[in-house]
């Protein structure tokens, strides 16, 4: 299985996020699966990599041209794809990926993350998608997803669109067990013709 994983690009964050990206790069590698992520040589981007290598997966990383020439791509992957822009890289993963798991992380991770939520949710993909609530990192963006369920700007049927899982155990028995579901119609009504 391909498993891409956004994550965090940060070398200031806390251990216990470090050490997340670690226990799920070990899961990775023993189930011989491939890491696909954004091929940087920072943050648990850089961790995870060097990390699920040592253990035996495969390691992808696709990376913008413009952060390659920053010196940013990962020494560690196996194999680097250099992308035109970001919007490239973010088709690569996709196209390359068969689940998708975030773990912590900063803009580039939550824009990432919800824009595969968006495509499953209009059918584009059925691929699983998991949040990594480490250490309650996502709680508030759950508290936000609550208030679009309430005020019906989303379906209570949207739900099934990912997995919040509390850790990388239960996001990898997540993975191994998940079967698609049916895609839900997006709009509460269609206009008529």
């Amino acid at each position: 299985m391909n498993i891409c994983v956004f994550s965090s690009s940060s070398n200031a964050i806390a251990d216990v996020y470090v050490n997340e990206a670690i226990d799920l790069a070990r899961l990775i590698g023993q189930a011989n699966f491939c890491l696909i992520n954004g091929g940087s040589n920072v943050g648990t981007m850089d961790v995870i990599t060097r990390e699920a290598g040592k253990h035996g997966a495969k390691t992808i990383g696709i990376i913008p041209e413009k952060l390659r020439d920053f010196n940013l791509a990962s020494i560690h992957a196996h194999e680097i794809i250099v992308s035109g822009d970001m919007m490239d890289r973010k088709f690569k993963m996709r196209e390359l990926s068969e689940a998708f798991i975030a773990l912590a992380g900063g803009f580039g991770t939550l824009e990432e993350i919800l824009e595969v939520v968006t495509l499953k949710q209009l059918g584009y993909h059925h691929k699983a998608i998991v949040f990594i609530n480490t250490n309650g990192f996502y709680d508030d963006l759950f508290r936000q997803f609550e208030k679009s369920y309430d005020e019906k700007f989303a379906k209570e049927s949207y739900r099934k669109l990912y997995f919040v899982a509390e850790d990388s155990a239960e996001a990898m028995n997540y993975l191994l067990n998940y079967q698609p579901e049916e895609s839900v119609n997006k709009w509460f009504e269609v206009p008529k013709r």
